[in-house]
């Protein structure tokens, strides 16, 4: 791939990995990552925003590497004097993590936009790529479940994901719009990726901001989902068991005909293979699971040559 900028929407864990690698064997500021922010949310008055951190977090190597999400060498006395005083301790705060939510939510009041305080934050962990949120304005995912309509923390952390799904919805999107950078970033890349996040919880919140969505069909760049299923298992988190109450048919599949027309190829596990005919946009077969900082960029390169030749056959 080209010296051109590539594209990478993400959520937390699984994209900001992808992220990681695209960034190790990309040039230096050709990157951008694009990040749903559906799970922002106020708590103990702070401004908290899920995988923004996350993927700030593992692009500069601060990441738990155990967890994925959080500081790695993380303290928790905050935590537990919180705990003393009978204080919500659902949602952990790490000591040094709280630096990054009470700094943000100084900055949001003071009248900075979210869009701007990431980029400052990306720089001032050296971070060699662009990393904005999906827009400015508040958009918040409900999930609907067999006990009620919830938060999305409420349903991913403090419920741990046990409640059945019914729905989901994108509250804000559709009068959000989208960074303008990333919409930039959009029209001028050579390629687009969408990481492994979930489909539903993780690329939705942005697939649902019109803007941002509108960017990706009149994107001349090829865009490239990369499954987040293996032998119909998500590696982490609550894809297959949404996807199961949904109704829908659990496999990668089920993933591409979910993007649709937005996605020009689809990066598909070797140990789906066979099931590579039931996709009917070109299918690159790749290893992609990633437990360590290569296999991250072992699925980067493959995802890039994929888009590399999907590029050439476009302008072809």
């Amino acid at each position: 791939m080209s010296a051109r900028r590539i594209v990478a929407l993400s959520g937390g864990v699984g994209g900001a990995k992808l992220a990681d690698g695209l960034m190790r064997v990309l040039p230096q500021d050709t990157l951008t990552v694009v990040v749903n922010t559906g799970d922002d949310f106020r708590h103990l008055g702070l401004h908290i925003s899920p995988d923004i951190d996350t993927v700030l977090y593992t692009l500069c190597g601060l990441a738990n590497p155990e967890t994925g999400w959080g500081r790695r060498n993380e303290t928790w006395q905050f935590m537990q004097a919180l705990a003393s005083l009978g204080g919500e301790t659902w949602f952990r705060l790490g000591d040094a993590d709280l630096a990054m939510h009470i700094e943000r939510t100084r900055r949001l009041d003071s009248g900075q936009k979210l869009s701007s305080i990431v980029a400052d934050c990306a720089h001032r962990l050296g971070i060699r790529a662009e990393v904005l949120p999906m827009t400015d304005a508040p958009v918040r995912t409900r999930v609907d479940t067999t006990e009620g309509r919830l938060d999305f923390q409420d349903y991913f952390v403090r419920r741990q994901c046990a409640p059945v799904v019914s729905g989901l919805r994108y509250d804000g999107a559709a009068r959000a719009e989208p960074v303008h950078s990333a919409v930039a970033a959009i029209r001028s890349a050579a390629a687009i990726l969408i990481c492994p996040s979930n489909p539903y919880l993780s690329i939705a919140p942005m697939l649902a901001v019109p803007g941002l969505r509108q960017a990706l069909r009149d994107a001349e760049a090829p865009v490239i989902a990369v499954s987040p299923l293996i032998n119909g298992a998500a590696v982490k988190g609550p894809t297959a068991k949404i996807m199961a109450e949904l109704g829908l048919p659990v496999c990668a599949p089920e993933i591409a005909r979910h993007y649709g027309d937005l996605i020009d190829g689809f990066v598909l596990d070797e140990r789906d293979a066979a099931l590579a005919d039931q996709i009917d946009i070109p299918v690159c077969l790749a290893d992609t699971l990633m437990k360590d900082i290569d296999d991250r960029e072992r699925v980067a390169r493959a995802s890039l040559a994929f888009a590399e030749r999907l590029r050439a056959e476009m302008i072809a």
